[in-house]
């Protein structure tokens, strides 16, 4: 039985808000917002994506990939278990969520077979919803 379905599983996990956020809605160069605020999970997505959109899927790797051990720092300081919903409607995660799902297309672009299945799983695990919200499903 999954956890969505178990009604004495985990809570759901609801981050704090990004402060870093706000400076990439108002246009400011991700790299920068990383630099500023290296624990920024969305900033790490953002320039995730922005590297696979010009086809640059090492890079894109790497930086999802931070993202990723940065979101995963990030849940387990705000009660995540390992397991458990992280919901798609709650904005303040859709950074980790968003880093996975640019870890799950860096890792596709370069062959990586197995993480591809994993990241899948853990994004549908994490909130049935996410992967057609991600453009995966």
């Amino acid at each position: 039985m999954s956890v969505h379905g178990n009604l004495l599983g985990p809570e759901p996990t609801r981050l704090p808000i990004d402060p870093a956020a706000a400076a990439l809605e108002n246009g400011e160069d991700p790299a920068d917002v990383a630099a500023a605020s290296p624990s920024s999970v969305i900033a790490w997505a953002t320039l995730a994506e922005n590297s696979l959109a010009e086809g640059a899927s090492i890079t894109a790797y790497a930086y999802a990939r931070t993202g990723y051990h940065r979101g995963l720092d990030q849940l387990r300081r705000n009660g995540w278990k390992g397991f458990g919903p992280i919901p798609w409607s709650h904005e303040p995660n859709r950074g980790v969520l968003r880093a996975l799902a640019a870890l799950l297309r860096a890792s596709e672009a370069i062959g990586e077979t197995d993480e591809v299945e994993r990241l899948r799983a853990f994004i549908a695990e994490s909130d049935p919803t996410a992967p057609a919200a991600l453009g995966l499903a």
